[in-house]
């Protein structure tokens, strides 16, 4: 009975598989993620993409919408893509996550830069730089938010629900 259990301490035949058995869960594990991590970069992308080119529209704004208006819809028609009437498509993105600010920065001879933001158009056309002297710049930003849900849930650098909030912005100086 000894001999037999020497024979088999000596044995190698089923080293590989019980090597692969104890190394593949870590494997499996390792692509699901680098996978997960993928996608959710490759959305991120895809956020970024779609606010800059729709903040690219504003000077093709036309006298049915607003520049705001045009953003919103040129980054949702973006994400979701078109329907066959040049409508935007129903999808993960709305319009209301997508938002348009503008901001005014001035900045005085003695290189004091101030900023002012405005969420309204007409009240950002308002605004005007204290002094005379002051240099003037004027930026338009858009950026919209997205939400990403992990294929696994883990709690590391997501919000408590395992979500990863996704946000991207983009900016032109119109001024």
């Amino acid at each position: 009975m000894m001999r037999y259990f020497k024979d088999l301490a000596r044995e190698d035949r089923g080293a590989a598989v019980i090597e692969l058995a104890l190394i593949a869960p870590v494997l499996a594990l390792l692509i699901i993620g680098v996978t997960d991590i993928s996608i959710a970069y490759g959305r991120k992308l895809e956020l970024e993409q779609a606010v800059q080119r729709s903040i690219e529209k504003v000077m093709q704004t036309t006298g049915d919408t607003t520049v705001a208006g045009t953003i919103k819809k040129e980054a949702v028609c973006q994400i979701n893509g078109t329907n066959d009437d040049n409508t935007c498509a129903a999808g993960r993105l709305t319009a209301d996550e997508v938002t348009v600010t503008y901001r005014l920065e001035c900045t005085t001879t003695a290189g004091v830069m101030t900023s002012t933001e405005e969420d309204n158009a007409d009240d950002f056309d308002l605004l005007e730089c204290a002094n005379d002297t002051d240099s003037e710049a004027r930026y338009i930003m858009a950026t919209a938010v997205d939400t990403y849900t992990p294929m696994f849930k883990i709690h590391f650098g997501t919000n408590a629900d395992g979500v990863y909030d996704l946000s991207a912005t983009a900016g032109v100086r119109v001024q």
